[in-house]
């Protein structure tokens, strides 16, 4: 199923918030991406409906679900391969290479990727 890159970026969000903090509420994510609660309301009722993550009735924990989760680590892995490349090839500072990063990682062809990923394994 595909998904948009405002979907990709909360269920990133939701990843590295894990990681970090073990646990994840709606206000984590607000604080961490800039946006309002109304609007990560939305975006969690979307996510929950295409079965990307749950939502724990008591405590409202967010969790990914398997899918979700395999999601998320494509994606953040994608970011990191393509700031590193941005980095080490056009020479940008890490602030510039993770902003392009964050916009390429949406659009980019998977053979493209791919590409990418075989080069900075190459050229360590």
């Amino acid at each position: 199923m595909a998904m948009l890159e405002s979907g990709e970026d909360y269920i990133e969000t939701i990843y590295l918030l894990k990681k970090k903090n073990g646990v994840v509420y709606s206000i984590d994510i607000a604080r961490e991406m800039g946006f309002s609660r109304p609007s990560i309301s939305r975006a969690m009722s979307i996510l929950r409906e295409e079965g990307y993550i749950v939502m724990d009735e008591t405590s409202k924990e967010i969790n990914l679900t398997d899918i979700g989760r395999r999601r998320a680590v494509e994606i953040y892995d994608k970011h990191k391969t393509l700031t590193s490349f941005l980095q080490k090839t056009a020479g940008v500072s890490a602030k510039v290479a993770e902003t392009d990063a964050c916009r390429i990682e949406h659009i980019i062809s998977a053979s493209t990727f791919k590409g990418i990923k075989n080069y900075m394994k190459n050229n360590q």
